[in-house]
């Protein structure tokens, strides 16, 4: 077999997907927060390898960038008869089983290997990629005396230089390691027989779907199922969905045939998708909502960057940093329309002048809108525990924030094209489905949070030209956050009857 630990983790998580990894793999979908994820784990693997002081890498590329397995074969065994102590991405292959190992340290009567995650906790499914490994090591000869997981201590703050010793958690996993061990030679020759199968295994879908990760073979396994479906459902989580489809309430004739549990606003969402019913209008509700309103009025958006690892004083791994935000505002009914900004360096550390401009740009005491506020209000939360001279007004702003997807989620505006989710992303083309100024789509470069978070940080390193033009669209991206809630609330005034 040609045969990986990644492929050895896929196969323990579901079958058919390690078969459609390699009969299929034009189906799998890729998201943009596995690739920020992959680029998350190869810094924090790249820090790791000082863990134990001095090391030796192994790694070798081909002019295309890939990997040069057998040369890294070959230096992994030099360095081992040469008696090296720490060998980092030490590369094994036995019968086409192939591995790498991120730490691997000589030790008495053999050796240790080390496991990197960039997650801030242990998951079972780490044990099984190091079974794995331990497997193919064994099977070349090396007594591997110790399993352990190194992974981010997500209460490390940085202050000052970057104290790796302090950044990780080393935890000995060895027996669930040795636990899975047991089965990795059968689960090789399932895989075997397997992969060398030229029909698609018969699997339905399963929680195993998700779990431990979101497998990217979703829209292809479940082409075939009625849409819209309980799949669709709002707020179901996702394995009463399974249970669900595995009694046979799948459709949504199903579920109201069966007589399923819903809440209100799931028996409305599968009403509205059946019977084809104009908007509904909780005139009352709406005109609560917008009695909460003051002028002047201010409409509120933040993007923010999540760095596995702390790159300034104060921060923690994966804290969320704010780096720019959108702000449209009007002073008084029937006022202008006004627009402020704030992009901040890439680089460098822009929470002080976020908050700064904050204070700035929105007086005390008026009334801010945000979309799902709770992370806006969070995030200012932070900057006035940050910044003690700029608390006071920093949390006047933040005391006063209302938000604009309340009387979506109360149930007071609904139409069909919402299906199960209120964001604005999904509210504003039900609202103004034939407007291409208010069609993400139509933007360049930069066209949801995770794209502003993936490019706010590689700005630095851009040339001139490119730098620039990645700011313009990021301010595009946020300012269109900012000027579709403005668009929001004014048709929701409009059914109000205001």
């Amino acid at each position: 077999m040609n045969f990986s630990k990644s492929k050895y983790c896929t196969l323990w998580q579901c079958p058919k997907m390690c078969w459609l990894k390699k009969y299929r793999p034009e189906e799998e979908f890729f998201d943009q927060s596995l690739r920020s994820r992959l680029t998350a784990g190869n810094e924090v693997g790249d820090l790791a390898m000082g863990l134990f002081g001095k090391f030796t890498e192994t790694t070798v590329t081909k002019p295309d960038g890939g990997l040069d397995i057998p040369a890294m074969l070959l230096a992994t065994r030099r360095l081992i008869d040469g008696g090296e102590e720490v060998i980092c991405e030490a590369a094994f292959s036995f019968k086409g089983l192939y591995c790498a190992v991120d730490i691997l340290k000589k030790t008495d009567g053999g050796y240790i290997i080390y496991e990197v995650k960039s997650s801030t906790h242990e998951e079972y499914i780490y044990s099984v990629d190091v079974a794995y490994q331990k497997y193919v090591l064994q099977k070349c000869g090396l007594n591997v005396v110790g399993t352990y997981l190194v992974h981010i201590d997500g209460s490390y703050v940085r202050q000052g230089e970057l104290d790796i010793q302090k950044l990780f958690k080393i935890v000995d996993i060895s027996p669930t390691v040795d636990d899975e061990l047991k089965s990795v030679g059968s689960n090789l020759q399932y895989a075997e027989k397997l992969l060398s199968a030229k029909s698609e295994p018969e699997l339905d879908i399963d929680v195993r779907c998700t779990s431990p990760y979101d497998c990217g073979f979703w829209n292809y396994c479940t082409r075939d199922i009625p849409r819209p479906c309980v799949f669709d459902l709002y707020r179901l989580p996702f394995g009463d969905k399974i249970a669900s489809y595995k009694k046979g309430m799948i459709t949504f004739e199903d579920l109201l045939k069966k007589g399923a549990k819903l809440t209100e606003i799931q028996a409305r969402q599968i009403d509205f998708a059946l019977n084809d019913r104009p908007a509904h209008v909780d005139k009352e509700g709406v005109k609560d909502f917008l009695a909460e309103l003051s002028y002047p009025l201010y409409f509120l958006d933040f993007e923010t960057m999540q760095p596995a690892v702390p790159p300034f004083d104060g921060c923690r791994p994966y804290c969320q940093i704010p780096f720019q935000y959108s702000l449209h505002y009007i002073e008084r009914e029937g006022g202008e329309l006004k627009h402020k900004e704030f992009l901040g360096t890439s680089g460098e550390d822009t929470r002080r002048a976020i908050a700064e401009s904050l204070c700035r740009d929105i007086p005390e005491n008026v009334c801010v809108l945000a979309y799902n506020k709770a992370f806006e209000c969070r995030r200012i939360e932070e900057l006035a525990a940050l910044f003690p001279d700029l608390a006071e007004h920093l949390l006047k702003i933040r005391f006063n924030i209302k938000d604009l997807l309340v009387p979506f989620q109360r149930g007071c505006y609904y139409n069909r094209a919402m299906g199960s989710s209120f964001s604005i992303k999904s509210v504003l083309p039900a609202l103004f489905p034939d407007d291409p100024a208010l069609d993400y789509h139509n933007l360049s470069g930069v066209h949801n949070g995770g794209e502003a978070m993936d490019i706010f940080p590689k700005i630095k390193d851009m040339p001139p030209a490119e730098a620039e033009e990645a700011r313009r669209n990021l301010l595009k991206y946020c300012e269109l956050d900012t000027f579709a809630m403005v668009k929001v609330w004014e048709r929701l005034k409009e059914v109000a009857g205001e």
